[in-house]
């Protein structure tokens, strides 16, 4: 019984990883500075972003090249600028930025 529960333990830190961890990338990429996960700083929050690419079946693939290259006019008159990502990791991020409720 007691290895169940340890597996069952295991299982739900694996699940809820991914998305602490690619908000801990968001933070170590200075993402935070400019966004929330709720609220509008500077740029949208997170679940606004997430909310207007819900149904875009090319969301990933526009938000990753929206983080790399930066970009304005979408969301207001304050551009954001090219972030120092990876295209794996731009990648990580929209994938996460989309599951933001």
């Amino acid at each position: 019984m007691k290895s169940k529960l340890i597996a069952v333990a295991a299982l739900a830190a694996v699940f809820a990883a991914p998305a602490f961890a690619n908000q801990e990338l968001a933070q170590k990429k200075n993402c935070m500075t400019c966004h929330s996960v709720d609220k509008k700083i500077v740029g949208p929050a997170y679940k606004e972003v997430a909310a207007k690419y819900a149904k875009d079946k090319d969301a990933v693939k526009k938000l990753s090249e929206k983080i790399i290259k930066g970009g304005s006019g979408v969301w207001g008159p304050v551009p954001m600028p090219a972030n120092a990502v990876t295209p794996a990791e731009a990648e990580t991020l929209a994938k996460w930025v989309l599951t933001v409720k």
